[in-house]
């Protein structure tokens, strides 16, 4: 399996948008969450600004630097999911969000690539130093919790958010 985390350029701007497309489809009919949010806020159409929304510069007031990768199957040449990590937290972050979101797009769920694209974005985080990584999750996200149990996850606690959800946090030790 040919998969790798890449940084978005130009030569990926047609399978970004097939990719968004779908997955915007999918929340609309199914209302599926928007993780990683870092894809979803800006409008991919004008991608030179889509591109720089990714990885804000300056960092806006209130967050924190990211890094947003997407999983790139070679041999396919097909985007298959992203990940924004979060180079440290804040507190909004350590209670609900982690150093990790992250999403696989609708028509490539249920095959193992969560599992692997959350591996190659530890390998990510260790190259930016960070030692102990936090991820979250809905508690109803059975897919998102194994992925992330599979990558060393360890269940610490479960949060109560003001919407009624459960979040689930989890620790990954590099």
């Amino acid at each position: 399996m040919g998969l790798r985390l890449i940084k978005l350029s130009r030569k990926y701007e047609t399978k970004l948008g097939r990719m968004i497309d779908e997955w915007k489809a999918d929340q609309e009919a199914n209302g599926a969450d928007h993780s990683p949010y870092a894809i979803f806020r800006n409008d991919y159409h004008d991608f030179d600004s889509y591109l720089a929304g990714l990885e804000p510069n300056p960092v806006p007031e209130g967050h924190v630097p990211n890094s947003v990768y997407f999983l790139l199957d070679d041999e396919r040449d097909r985007l298959l999911g992203a990940v924004d990590i979060r180079h440290h937290l804040n507190d909004e972050l350590l209670e609900c969000g982690g150093h990790i979101g992250d999403g696989i797009r609708p028509s490539e769920r249920r095959k193992g690539y969560a599992t692997k694209m959350i591996g190659l974005a530890l390998d990510k985080c260790r190259d930016l130093g960070i030692d102990r990584v936090l991820m979250t999750c809905n508690k109803t996200n059975v897919g998102s919790a194994k992925s992330i149990i599979n990558n060393g996850g360890v269940l610490e606690n479960e949060l109560s958010l003001p919407d009624g959800t459960i979040e689930q946090r989890y620790w990954i030790d590099l």
